[in-house]
Parts: C-alpha cells; structure tokens; sequence
C-alpha cells in the first residue's frame, strides 16, 4: 500500500470513531483547542512582559509592583486554563478509544457467535483471538493522539498569524523550518509504515501459535515437542522483534531530528533578530515572540506526526477486523417452534448428503428415522462420517442434500433458539469452563438444584460431586482439570439432560467412561429422562447391545441397519468391526502387545 493509500484509510477509519462517538469527540476537541489557543497566549505574555516589564526593569532599576502582579496574574491564568484543556481532551480522548475498542470487541464476539461452525473451521483459534483483542486495539490506536492533532493544527495557525503580525520577515525567516520538518515526516512515514504493517501482521501469527502451543500442552508433552514448539514460537517472536527494532531505530533517528529543526530555526530567528533590533527595524518583545512561537510550532508537526505514525497498524487491524465482520455465512432460519410434546421426539433423516468440499464426500444418501423414544446407536469405522452426522442432526452445519426433521418439521424452518429447546447433543470431547459443578451444568439457566442433581444422578455423576469439597459450588478449573476424563463427560452429559430434551445425540460420549458405568447411564437415560429419543454414536459391544436399533455407516452411507444381533448374523463387515475393540481387549488382557 502507498503512503498516500495508507494515510487516506487511516483518517477514513478515524472517521467511523467521530461519527459513532459525536459528543465525545467534540469534548476532546474543544479541550484541545483550548489547550492550543493557551499555549499561543503564553507567547504574547512573554512578548508583552518583555516589552512592558523586563526591558524597563532594566533601563529604570526598578519593577513596579503592579505590574509585577499583572505578569503573574496573565501567566497564572493562561496555566489553569491550559490544564483544564489538557484535562479534557486527554479524558475525552481515552472515553473514545475504550469505548470503540469495547464495541468492536463486542461485534467481533456477536459475528463469531453468529457464524457458522464451518466457518470456524476455516480460521485458526490463534488468528480469531487476535482479531479481537491486538487488532481491535490497533485500530483505533490513533484516537489517542486525535484530538491533540485537531487541536494543535488550530494552534499552529494561530502562532503563524501572530508570528506574521509580530515581525513579517522574522516570521519567513522562521516558517523555512516547515518545508525540512514536513520532508522528514514524509521520509518517515515511507520508511516506518511497511515495517509497522508487517509488525501488526506479525503480532497474529505470534499470538496463533502461542494458542496453539497453549491449546495442545498435552500432546506436545506426552510426545516430547517442547523445544520444536519452542523453536517454532522462537522463530516467529524473534522476526517480530527484529521488525520493531527496525521500526525503533528509524523513529529513533525520527524524533531527535524533528526536534531539532525548530531549535535550528529558532537560532536562525535569533541572528537575525538581533541585527533588526540594533538597525532599528523591531522592537525586542517580538524577536522573543516569534522565537518562542517557532518552538511551539514544532509540537503540532511532531503530534501529527504521531497520528500518522500509527494509521499503518490501525489500518492493518481495522481491515483484519473488517474482514471478520464482513464475513458471510451466516445460518438463516425460519420462523417455526418444534412441535409441544413431553415424549421423545422423531427424527427422520430424508437422502442426506454432506462434504467438507467437492471432493470429498463425507456423508451420501443417509436414511433413517429414530421413533419417539427408540434409542439408535450409530456404528461405523473411523473417518465413516458419524461426527459429522451429529453436527448435521444438531444443525451446527446443514446437509448439502437432503432433509433432517424433528416430529415432521425440517431443521432449516426453525426459528433461531427454537432447535436447542428440544434437542441436546454431547459431544466426543468434554468441555467444562472453569466454574462451579452447578454453572457448568446449567450454563447459567434458572435451574434448581434437584434438577440439577437429578440429572446427575441420570449421568452417574452425583457421587463423586457430593464428595467433591464444596459439592455443586466446587469450581472445576480451566476445561475441568481438577476431574478425570469420565467425570468430565458426565458432567457433559447432564449438562444436556438438565435441560430434559426429547431427543439427546451422545457422540462417543461415554469413551472415557468404564463399561459398567456406561451401562448403568444407559440404562438410566432409557428408563428416565421423560423418554427422550437417543441417537448414540458408539463403539463397545455392550452400549451397542442396548439400543433398538443399529445404523451401520460404511464410507458415508448406511451399508446396513437392524437389531445389533441380526447384524452380527448377516454382515461380516459389521462383525468384524464391532469385534475388534473387544478381541483387542482380550489381547491386551492375555498379554500379546499385538
């Protein structure tokens, strides 16, 4: 991007921040003019105490007393006032930028609750935690320095007209510091900004890895990838680092040049001062005042120079922003309830189809009904397309082909929330946030306790939680770390009873959990939960024992379904497969590794 491309953008993003935040901005404003408009009257209370006060001081011995306190009083006056302008617009600078930081971390949030699970998939965790905290911040990191930059313009012309009107030729003389201190601002944004660029770009891909390093400690551990984990963090932080310095090192030749060029200006104003006062041709109080209004004017250059030293990062965060906000996919719906009922629901599934893209096809022609309280264990090789069932019967993604109803009425015509009322899933992982036993499984619906324990008892979980030291008020930590694999799905899982579905999809979700216990859940989802439909995505003998029925899934279609003894009869495939796990036990038992 150009320099002229970047700064047109940057001040197009400052823009959406005015016009969200009017009232705000104009404080802020008003301050710095007030703080622009003082800092100009101090160079006329110089001039004036010059003239009027220290020459004559001078020339006569003496200060009169009155005037004496006049010169304290103007100065006096002009400080309160000028603070009260640096107050203002400091506070109302700070209120913008929090409040459009908050808002778009806000939108950002409500865009990724929105979008759809597929979407997700498309975009690493890494890079959507940045887009919402360093690129939100980064945006509209130059509201800072906004208002000190409106201000001080207004304050720079001011101290030029008055320069102009105090002595003209000084005043040339002083305004040739403008075209050096305009060529360095130039010189630097050319250099600076595609550094800053690439730095904001670098600050995602840095905060994308550390996720991911966070997210899978355990199997970089368990595998022994710490030092290439390390080596990969390590490669990435130190390019970013070696960009910033580079960025450092140019606004470190930046700054000290900017500043001295008004000082040299202010010499030059000096020499030729002096030869005018001994010809005649000014008066001593205004070589003062516009040496001391050529240092002033250099502020106003060096603060925008910080506006425009920041637009290239804001416009790189506020495009990586945009894109989120912008991004479609979005799941329409319709505008129908599920059918009231206290029974379990029907599910019926109409030549289902679904891939991840054109070439691969991970579920074809899927066809079957699950009857209203009838319990279906879905059963198939890995990479068979079962979890990809459960996100389609769920509605977390819509099938490419096909229908998917609940008692008759397609997925796609339920209005937003209405799906969840009446069906729960859990999932093969177990997910628990670091709250108590009670906010993990009510997520914070008006649940009571009985309910609660209740739906613990259902998933085999009330004994160990009555044991736990503060019970449902135990807090379980981040992703339940304080409970094993087992409890962890229990708790899932009444987190879904709790809310008494009619139908409940179980994907795998019971893997963690012994045998014996397993069937007991079973047996008490069957007997209880108001009859709910179940759909189980299972891989033991013993859970596929007790459903009705069996849907076999064999390369994304239904190569079979019936009662698990007739398929074992008939289909050897099947056979095999659901024998597998339990042969592999009995090897493992016996003592053959193999």
């Amino acid at each position: 991007m150009s320099d002229g491309a970047t700064t047109r953008e940057g001040f197009a993003v400052l823009w959406v921040a005015i016009k969200r935040e009017k009232g705000i901005f104009a404080l802020s404003t008003i301050g710095s003019l007030l703080f622009g408009a003082l800092t100009v009257a101090d160079a006329w209370v110089l001039g004036w105490a010059t003239d009027h006060v220290v020459l004559p001081a001078f020339s006569d011995g003496e200060v009169g007393s009155g005037l004496l306190l006049a010169v304290v009083a103007l100065f006096l006056g002009v400080a309160i006032l000028r603070a009260v302008g640096i107050v203002a617009r400091r506070l109302g600078a700070g209120i913008m930028q929090y409040r459009m930081q908050a808002h778009y971390r806000r939108a950002v949030t409500r865009q990724y609750l929105r979008l759809p699970i597929e979407w997700h998939q498309r975009h690493p965790t890494g890079e959507l935690l940045s887009n919402a905290n360093s690129d939100v911040e980064a945006a509209w990191g130059p509201i800072a320095p906004l208002p000190m930059a409106v201000g001080t313009v207004a304050m720079m012309v001011i101290a030029v007209v008055q320069m102009l009107f105090a002595d003209l030729v000084l005043a040339v003389v002083g305004l040739l510091v403008f075209p050096a201190v305009i060529t360095a601002n130039v010189l630097y944004q050319r250099k600076a900004s595609p550094l800053m660029t690439r730095a904001q770009q670098l600050r995602g891909e840095v905060s994308e890895i550390a996720h991911e390093s966070f997210d899978g400690a355990m199997v970089v551990k368990t595998l022994g990838r710490e030092s290439e984990e390390t080596r990969r963090f390590a490669a990435k932080s130190i390019e970013l680092r070696d960009v910033n310095i580079r960025a450092g090192r140019i606004r470190a030749a930046f700054d000290p040049a900017l500043a001295a060029l008004p000082s040299l200006g202010v010499l030059l104003v000096l020499a030729v001062g002096v030869v005018r006062v001994l010809n005649g041709q000014t008066e001593a109080g205004d070589v003062v005042t516009v040496a001391y209004l050529l240092t002033i004017v250099s502020f106003p250059i060096r603060s925008i120079g910080w506006l425009l030293g920041e637009f290239p990062r804001s416009v790189v965060g506020y495009r990586r922003v945009s894109s989120v906000l912008a991004a479609t996919g979005e799941m329409p719906y319709g505008a129908r309830s599920l059918p009231a009922g206290t029974g379990g629901a029907r599910l019926e599934l109409q030549h289902v189809g679904y891939s991840y893209d054109p070439d691969q096809t991970v579920l074809d022609d899927v066809t079957f009904v699950v009857e209203p309280g009838r319990t279906v264990a879905v059963v198939g090789a890995t990479a068979s397309g079962k979890s990809t069932l459960t996100t389609l019967l769920t509605r977390l993604v819509d099938p490419d082909r096909g229908r998917i109803l609940v008692d008759g009425v397609d997925l796609r015509e339920l209005a937003h929330g209405s799906l969840a009322e009446g069906v729960s899933v859990v999932a093969q992982t177990a997910f628990l946030f670091d709250d108590t036993v009670r906010g993990n499984v009510t997520l914070g619906a008006d649940v009571s306790d009985a309910e609660v324990w209740e739906a613990l008892r259902i998933a085999q979980a009330d004994g160990f939680v009555a044991a736990l030291p503060l019970g449902l008020d135990t807090r379980l930590g981040e992703r339940g770390t304080s409970l094993s694999g087992g409890q962890r799905q229990r708790i899932s899982l009444a987190r879904a009873l709790v809310r008494h579905p009619r139908l409940l999809v179980l994907d795998d979700a019971t893997s963690a959990v012994d045998p014996e216990v397993e069937a007991r859940i079973l047996g008490a989802l069957r007997s209880g939960s108001a009859g709910a439909s179940l759909v189980v995505v299972a891989y033991r003998k013993a859970t596929i024992g007790l459903a009705d029925e069996v849907v076999y899934l064999a390369d994304g279609t239904v190569a079979d379904r019936g009662p698990h003894a007739t398929l074992l009869a008939r289909n050897p495939a099947y056979a095999r497969l659901v024998n597998a796990y339990e042969q592999a036990r009995e090897a493992v038992e016996a003592g053959d590794p193999a």
